[in-house]
């Protein structure tokens, strides 16, 4: 009975949620396995009360599965439960007063200004028209704060030089606008001149999907630069900035534009607003990356502290 529940469950989280696919095969997964572990402790899925499936939280533990992966295992636990209640084949949610494993929050990875304006040293060395998009897209990446699937399907209308901002389409559907400094401004401008070189050609299908983009791509199937493309790009731009390309990521530049406002006096209501945060809480996590610098900097610097 376990398995016709578990894809009744998957599928009220595809047709009423849209789940995606991934979404779908990572509580499949972690359902299945809740399943072999309350079997092997002589109960079911459908029937577990809270003491099984306490017991089954500690089986994660012991073995040897992270905090991170046992609180997603009882959120599945948790949505599944008040699911069967909904359908009336429980009277009880068991997981009702479980709380997850407290999992340390692991603090941003971050560039220093210096490194950062490393990387823009040596993106305005690469000649020709790439050099022009790869400039351009970094000052949007950090002038802005833009996560990577935001700057590489930015709409070519989301940039007005005579309104100095973009309008952003972030997470659940939501517009933020993100000011941009007069630098971005000129490095988008002189990234227009050039843009027509990386349409498809105008014979092509896939034309008119890509002039809709700012940043379009000939031969992604979305019609604009990807992800993983661009992540390569970034790659390459820190060999030659001298830096590690492990540290350095769309998602590292973000960082660094959230920490480097915040040292500079940005407030974090403000902050919040220019990520697209839903929750200041996310947001707060910058603060905590600032107290370890600025410990670090105590530690290294302070003439009381040197040997």
């Amino acid at each position: 009975m376990s398995a016709s529940q578990i894809a009744l469950f998957l599928d009220m989280l595809s047709s009423e949620r849209g789940a995606s696919p991934n979404t779908l095969a990572a509580y499949r997964h972690d359902l299945e396995d809740a399943a072999h572990r309350l079997a092997r402790q002589r109960s079911s899925l459908e029937g577990a009360d809270a003491t099984a499936l306490e017991a089954l939280m500690r089986s994660l533990a012991a073995d040897g599965l992270s905090a991170a992966t046992a609180a997603r295992r009882l959120s599945a636990l948790k949505r599944f439960y008040r699911f069967l209640l909904k359908e009336g084949v429980r009277g009880d949610d068991p997981t009702a007063g479980m709380k997850g494993p407290k999992r340390a929050r692991p603090l941003p990875k971050i560039l220093s200004e210096e490194e950062v304006g490393r990387l823009f040293d040596a993106a305005e060395n690469v000649d020709g028209p790439a050099g022009v998009r790869l400039l351009a897209l970094l000052e949007l990446l950090y002038a802005g704060g833009l996560r990577v699937s935001e700057l590489v399907t930015l709409p070519l209308a989301a940039f007005s030089r005579a309104e100095r901002y973009l309008v952003v389409t972030g997470k659940g559907g939501k517009d933020r606008i993100v000011p941009l400094t007069p630098s971005a401004l000129e490095a988008v401008e002189a990234w227009k001149q050039v843009r027509a070189d990386f349409l498809p050609s105008k014979a092509s299908p896939s034309r008119g999907k890509a002039e809709r983009y700012l940043f379009p791509s000939a031969s992604a199937k979305a019609g604009h630069l990807t992800r993983e493309r661009f992540a390569q790009m970034l790659g390459d731009l820190a060999v030659k900035a001298g830096l590690d390309p492990a540290r350095v990521s769309p998602h590292v530049l973000r960082h660094a534009f959230a920490t480097h406002l915040l040292a500079n006096g940005a407030d974090l209501r403000s902050l919040q607003t220019l990520l697209g945060h839903a929750d200041v809480s996310t947001t707060e996590i910058y603060t905590h990356v600032l107290e370890a610098r600025l410990k670090a900097l105590m530690e290294d610097a302070h003439p009381l502290n040197r040997g």
